[in-house]
């Protein structure tokens, strides 16, 4: 598959290291008469990157720059090269290659000239075809050819054949800028130069297989500005689009309100426009926006010179190609098909009425977007591609919208290609003659047929090898509820379009997808890879094993369960989920890997060693070389790692230690009541009776319970010192008296006995209705006992079964809390480990979407900062003035978001931001067996670079227990989390008032 609706399966891919590899290649090929297709980034919407012979991958080896002369403005790269290489290549000469599809991290050069793409640019600099130059090419039999203006590379008779047809190709092609659609033989007419090159860009690898390319380069403006401008539809904002091109931008295009999140500050109006302006300086490039924004009539608009604010509008428009496939409101998927015609630009507004128009008649849906300034449009609509009766309405609607992309004088394709979607429908444009001219071109440049069959001339139905059809028509039984997918696990994983977004070869400074394949390249470790290995597993085609497959099984080895395709991949999938499920699968009923045992119940092992005191021996047999290489061994742990540490005194022990002291010390000194403001949250007042209060409950998670309490203390001590009173999450469950009672003995905990004393975990009191009131019996009992957890490491680890109950048995725990008749709004629970909170946020109420009480103890979860910012909004942290260095964690910013922790980090003085990626520990992952290389390699893309740069002074801040334990194996430098590094401060500003001025380090108390 590509990025189309097209599915073939291949022979065999050859990934060639030289031209010597790709001819030798064709040879064989034409020995068998098997036929030969051309792919790169595999981004291609047309379908024309599918075959059924042999696909020739050029990533892998042929992705070299081989040269970049700045004198002649020109460089010479090799059809692997991803456009973004090249843009680095050029940028420190003030150039850069002038088209620049979205997909500008993953596409490659070979790609774009195969398709002639465009991108955003093609307003100032054009299609590729105009920065072409030269081709290396090989045809179909393996022959060299050097493409180039006067006829230079022809293939015998193809002079001849345009010398043959000129009044034809002299008035047969549309007259407008992005007319990508069929062969560009009009390239070879002698009053253009009869250039040979120029007349291969589009062809679709129909033609030759391409092995090199000069390209010419263009001057970068030193700066830039953006003027958005708001217009009431996206009718509006196609008619203002061409009254803008004189005033000479480097970019026109055009999205509607349905593709823009909520939030994302664009000025008012239901449509915008990007426009961008260059200048040799920012006043000049600021200027020439402000120009636009008086030339243009708009509801609204605004200029935006700030390159981040700028990198971050460009985000929204970029990811329109994925965002579109899923439908506001009832979430329904949508497909290209109709992806990218165009018209010309003056005709654009009134085309967009009648393809509205058309859309309704079908009962169609789509939001259009793309390239106003050039007439091209880029559309995904909710086609029904699963049954015939969908299938029939789609070949129905697209030879209508032929039709009428024609009638407008326009191009069936703008920028990506015919491929399949189209080729079938282009007599409908340039009428059989010049189609049949397309045929003869073909058959003199591939004689045997055997370059990219059934694409551009003689192609398949636009309805066949349609990607859906081997899919299941029943739901697949599952655990996770996908909601987002209408429960449907086949829906889940078509999410997954492929415009590869997760094999971006280079990380972003704020994203974190994907981290495997950037480490091994390989397109099986990349989200889009294994979601088309799950596709091929429900198929059962190709892999046949169902949940046993051991190569879905070892391509999903390497997902580190980073969940930055959550929030990173523009349709939201969600490889961990999906990797969980399968795992959950894969080892139902069979014998698991011995890590599954060791670290996907860690929170048991380690409950264990709590119960019988024995942390301080383990950490002596860890330290030592022989009891730690076999517990190792034993365990399924990589033998380069170290072994974490347990903490000596957990931080419930501490908690429960700490509140006996207070106890006793309020009792010595005769005070009344409990510690913190009153009795599990809830006040006194001065009458004595228990009035609510804000509660908020730190919750222990298992890193912070077992491996790092300083962490759970610290938060504690700059929670209360901002005024929040803090309770931990009780120990034993509360039920409703005459309800069946879900909790039993716990895996993880014993019985334990509720004792009743105020102010203590597990009691009932001052908690409404519980025991007994003045009116009778409470409708709450007390239950089993136990200890909460979000389930974590069994939901990583695919233990799904005992994930579930581990997470029912925590929602009994919380009981009343959770009861909206008692609670209307539950209380803020606190979690202090990124993953944790972030397991609570969206795998607690995904496996327990039978629960209500899942997603009110989801909504509740707050991470420390935003516990900080909600329920001590006045408080003011204090000041640090020190610069800071870390990672982010992928969870975080994943699922929960990194706005609040900005926010907090700016008000105590914290300056830098923390890096992106991650940290490559991913919980269980980076201690598996066979992991430890990728692992590293995570790290130092980002983390540790950002590490080894920073200042003595700059604080090393790490909120996930992974992100730390990565941090001290492979630097010896020890991350701390934000409360770690506030408490500290606090503790030092109490020392100072303590001591007085002068004495800081308290040598004076």
């Amino acid at each position: 598959m590509d990025a189309s609706n097209y599915r073939r399966v291949p022979l065999g891919v050859v990934a060639p290291r030289d031209s010597d590899d790709v001819a030798a290649a064709l040879s064989v090929c034409r020995a068998f008469a098997v036929p030969v297709v051309a792919r790169g980034g595999g981004t291609s919407i047309a379908g024309q990157a599918t075959g059924t012979g042999v696909v020739l991958d050029f990533t892998r080896h042929m992705n070299r720059i081989v040269a970049l002369d700045p004198e002649t403005r020109t460089a010479v790269v090799q059809p692997g090269v991803v456009l973004d290489r090249l843009q680095e290549a050029a940028a420190p000469h003030g150039l850069r290659f002038g088209p620049d599809p979205s997909t500008h991290g993953r596409c490659t050069l070979g790609g774009m000239i195969g398709n002639n793409a465009c991108g955003s640019h093609s307003v100032a600099w054009g299609t590729t075809a105009d920065s072409v130059r030269e081709l290396s090419v090989l045809t179909g039999r393996a022959e060299a050819r050097g493409l180039g203006r006067d006829w230079r590379g022809a293939p015998p008779g193809l002079r001849a054949l345009v010398e043959g047809e000129l009044a034809r190709l002299r008035t047969g092609f549309p007259d407008l800028p992005r007319r990508i659609s069929g062969y560009a033989l009009d390239a070879l007419l002698p009053e253009r130069g009869a250039d040979v090159a120029r007349s291969f860009c589009g062809s679709e690898g129909t033609l030759g297989i391409l092995t090199e390319a000069v390209v010419g380069l263009v001057e970068a403006p030193r700066a830039t500005a953006l003027a958005v401008l708001g217009y009431a539809d996206e009718g509006a904002a196609a008619e203002a689009a061409a009254g803008l091109l004189p005033l000479g931008p480097l970019t026109v295009e055009g999205m509607a309100a349905d593709l823009v999140p909520p939030g994302a500050g664009l000025p008012r109006g239901g449509a915008w426009l990007f426009v961008e302006t260059g200048g040799a300086d920012a006043g000049e490039a600021r200027a020439r926006a402000e120009a636009v924004l008086r030339a243009a009539d708009v509801l609204d608009a605004a200029v935006v010179t700030d390159p981040a604010g700028q990198r971050a509008l460009w985000r929204l428009r970029e990811d329109a190609s994925g965002t579109a496939t899923r439908m506001p409101g009832d979430g329904g998927e949508a497909w290209p098909g109709w992806e990218d015609c165009a018209v010309p630009p003056a005709r654009l507004g009134a085309y967009l009425r009648d393809f509205r128009g058309l859309l309704r008649a079908h009962g169609l849906r789509g939001t259009p977007y793309g390239h106003f300034g050039d007439g091209c449009i880029h559309v995904r609509i909710d086609f029904d591609l699963l049954t015939s009766a969908g299938i029939g309405r789609f070949r129905g609607f697209s030879r209508e919208l032929a039709e009428l992309v024609v009638a407008h004088g326009g191009s069936l394709s703008g920028e990506h290609g015919d491929g399949q979607a189209r080729a079938e429908l282009l007599p409908l444009m340039y009428g059989p003659e010049l189609v049949g001219l397309f045929e003869r071109a073909k058959d003199l440049w591939d004689p045997d047929g055997l370059l990219n069959p059934g694409m551009l001339v003689r192609p398949h139905r636009l309805d066949e090898n349609l990607r859906f059809a081997v899919l299941p028509r029943e739901p697949v039984d599952v655990t996770f509820g996908y909601p987002a997918d209408g429960g449907d696990f086949s829906a889940a994983v078509r999410r997954c379009v492929g415009v590869a977004k997760c094999r971006t070869t280079t990380p972003s400074d704020t994203g974190v997808m994907c981290p495997s394949f950037r480490v091994t390249g390989e397109e099986e470790h990349s989200t889009r890879g294994r979601a088309r290995l799950l596709h091929e597993m429900l198929a059962g085609e190709v892999v046949t094993g169902g949940w046993r497959s051991t190569e879905v099984r070892d391509a999903l080895d390497l997902c580190l369960s980073c969940k930055g395709c959550r929030s990173d991949c523009p349709v939201g999938v969600d490889m961990a989920t999906y990797k969980a499920e399968f795992l959950h699968h894969h080892y139902a009923g069979r014998r698991r890997p011995a890590a599954h045992y060791a670290l996907g119940r860690l929170p048991e092992w380690l409950a264990l060693v709590a119960r019988t005191r024995t942390a301080g021996l383990l950490n002596t047999l860890s330290s030592l070389r022989a009891p730690a290489a076999v517990a190792k061994r034993l365990a399924g742990i990589a033998p380069e790692r170290q072994i974490p540490r347990l903490a000596p005194e957990t931080f419930s022990r501490w908690w429960q230690r700490r509140f006996k002291e207070r106890v006793r010390r309020m009792m010595r000194e005769g005070v009344h009541g409990t510690a913190g403001n009153g009795v599990e949250g809830y006040g006194a007042d001065g009458n004595g009776a228990v009035a609510p209060a804000e509660v908020a409950f730190l919750w222990p998670d298992t890193f912070t319970e077992h491996l790092s309490p300083s962490v759970g203390r610290a938060a504690v001590r700059v929670l209360e010192a901002a005024g929040v009173d803090v309770m931990l999450t009780p120990t034993v469950a509360m039920r409703k008296l005459g309800s069946p009672g879900r909790s039993g003995r716990s895996r993880m905990g014993g019985r334990k006995r509720a004792t009743g004393a105020p102010g203590t975990t597990g009691t009932t009191a001052g908690v409404p209705g519980a025991g007994r009131t003045p009116d009778g019996p409470a409708p709450w009992a007390v239950g089993r006992a136990g200890r909460v957890c979000c389930g974590l490491t069994y939901v990583s680890t695919g233990q799904l079964d005992l994930a579930r109950a581990v997470m029912r048995r925590t929602l009994d725990l919380m009981g009343a809390f959770l009861d909206p008749d008692v609670h209307p709004r539950p209380p803020s629970v606190v979690v202090l480990e990124p993953s944790c909170a972030a397991a609570l946020r969206t795998d607690l109420p995904e496996l327990l979407h039978d629960d209500p009480r899942a997603a009110r103890l989801a909504s509740a979860v707050l991470t420390f900062a935003e516990a900080l910012e909600r329920l001590a909004p006045d408080w003011s942290p204090p000041s640090l003035d020190r610069p800071v260095v870390g990672q982010t964690h992928c969870h975080q910013h994943a699922v929960l978001g990194d706005a609040a922790d900005r926010r907090l980090r700016a008000a105590a003085g914290l300056t830098g931001s923390l890096a992106g990626g991650c940290c490559g520990l991913a919980g269980d992952f980076g201690f598996g067996k066979g992991h430890y290389d990728v692992s590293v390699a995570c790290a130092a893309e980002q983390l540790l670079p950002a590490v080894a740069a920073a200042g003595d002074d700059a604080v090393l801040l790490a909120d996930g227990y992974s992100c730390r334990t990565q941090l001290e194996q492979l630097t010896g430098r020890g991350g701390r989390h934000l409360a770690e590094v506030l408490a500290e401060a606090l503790d030092d500003s109490d020392r100072r008032a303590a001591h007085g001025p002068g004495h800081e380090n308290g040598d004076m108390c």
